[in-house]
């Protein structure tokens, strides 16, 4: 059960974000639309994860690489939890996107 909540909650083994970017991951931003339009990781996709479920189709591949991110972690981890039950099968909760576009650098 431990290791199900830090995977939810992206703790665990670092990951390079950049690298994974790099190699074409997409970044999808779950905040708000007010949220993402008061700044955000440039290339990355916005859907609000309160309108996740209903908008898979917008994510067309299920096998390219998605990292999410939010404000603070919580929303891009339950994100991560909507997209690997709908056949995801590479998800990684970025965190914050702050923190997140540091990584990327």
């Amino acid at each position: 059960m431990i290791s199900t909540i830090k995977s939810l909650l992206g703790i665990g083994p670092k990951t390079n974000f950049a690298e994974l970017v790099q190699q074409g991951a997409l970044i999808l931003d779950v905040r708000t639309k007010g949220e993402y339009a008061s700044g955000h990781i440039d290339g990355s996709v916005n859907i609000p994860v309160e309108q996740l479920a209903n908008n898979l189709n917008k994510l067309k591949d299920k096998k390219r690489v998605i990292i999410t991110c939010c404000a603070s972690g919580m929303r891009s981890a339950s994100a991560k939890g909507i997209l690997t039950a709908n056949g995801f099968s590479t998800v990684h909760n970025g965190g914050a996107w702050q923190s997140l576009s540091r990584k990327l650098v």
